[in-house]
């Protein structure tokens, strides 16, 4: 099989397209790294989907932080602490055992006039409990950058948007929010990074690939393990992250630059020509 041909049957097959069974002998280099290249799809879902939810919620957890509302600032205070204080490797036991107790045919509920059962089986598997686990994670982590960025604010710009007549959203929206993500992009851009390499766990935590169906880790281990060789496949797949971590440090920096588009510094000096006519 050439490696056009094996990227037609395996480039998708982590996804449950292309060929089905994985190949058992004769291990090319072409096998390795577009199967291992293949589970990178599933490494990119658990990470985007934790970092596009988590984004948001962990603004929302640093907001409640700084709540001066005990009820609001208590629940978050809690959250972000058992979260960061246990690891994520627990964590993924913890859910996986908490989402198998729930009933096989579903949760039934009852809101008056609607009732239907809400399918649970979704939770068990690496798709849905796993990313479920990565985005709680990571909000907790996320939250904790937000809340610096967000005591950091300096007082002269508030002072600046309540002289102006800013007040309540507008001010937050205009000056608090965009001044808090410049604060704390560069540590939020380490979390991503954590994120995507943390998406790894999930081969060893409990949730099961669907039908061998797994991410770039499951394929290196599944090579390695066929020719007792880890030194061809564990490299491919670092390799791939390195990749992604470029691709990670490059978006991140594109933002970070546009957030920081009106500093003077960020500005890019022009080149003036000036001849020296008279000595």
């Amino acid at each position: 099989m050439s490696c056009i041909e094996t990227i037609q049957s395996y480039g998708l097959r982590s996804i449950g397209l292309g060929e089905r069974l994985l190949p058992r002998t004769d291990f090319t280099l072409c096998d390795q790294f577009v199967l291992i290249g293949s589970g990178m799809i599933w490494n990119l879902y658990f990470g985007l989907g934790a970092l596009l939810l988590g984004f948001w919620a962990s603004i929302g957890i640093a907001l409640a932080r700084n709540s001066e509302n005990r009820f609001l600032r208590k629940p978050a205070d809690w959250f972000v602490f058992i979260f960061r204080g246990s690891p994520l490797f627990i964590q993924f036991f913890f859910f996986y055992a908490l989402f198998s107790q729930l009933p096989r045919e579903g949760v039934p509920i009852n809101l008056g006039v609607v009732q239907f059962t809400a399918e649970t089986s979704w939770l068990t598997r690496a798709w849905g409990g796993a990313l479920i686990t990565l985005f709680l994670n990571t909000t907790a982590y996320a939250g904790e950058i937000f809340l610096g960025g967000l005591r950091s604010v300096p007082k002269g710009d508030l002072e600046a948007a309540d002289a102006y007549g800013f007040s309540g959203w507008k001010k937050f929206r205009r000056i608090t929010f965009p001044t808090m993500l410049r604060l704390a992009w560069p540590a939020y851009t380490n979390e991503a990074i954590f994120l995507f390499h943390a998406t790894t766990l999930v081969y060893f935590s409990s949730f099961p690939a669907r039908q061998q169906q797994g991410d770039a880790l499951y394929y290196a281990d599944y090579f390695a393990s066929k020719t007792f060789n880890p030194f061809i496949p564990y490299p491919i797949l670092a390799m791939y992250f390195i990749l992604l971590t470029l691709a990670v440090v490059f978006v991140y920096g594109a933002i970070y630059r546009r957030l920081n588009r009106h500093l003077p510094s960020n500005q890019k000096r022009r080149i003036r020509y000036r001849p020296q006519l008279v000595r």
